[in-house]
C-alpha cells in the first residue's frame, strides 16, 4: 500500500515552505539596508572630513 499525500498536507507543506522562505529574505533585505546605511554614513563622515569651507 503506497501513502498518497492529501491536499491539506501539501498546502500546509508549502505554506510552510513559503513562510520559511519570506522570513529568510526579509533577514537578507534587512541586512543589505543596514549595510547600505553604513555605507552611506562613511560617505558622509569622509565629507565632513574634507570641507574645504
Amino acid at each position: 500500500m503506497k501513502y498518497k499525500p492529501t491536499g491539506l498536507i501539501l498546502l500546509l507543506t508549502a505554506a510552510l515552505s513559503l513562510i520559511g522562505t519570506s522570513i529568510s529574505g526579509c533577514n537578507t533585505v534587512k541586512g543589505a539596508g543596514q549595510d547600505m546605511q553604513s555605507a552611506g554614513q562613511s560617505i558622509e563622515d569622509t565629507a565632513e572630513k574634507n570641507k574645504n569651507y
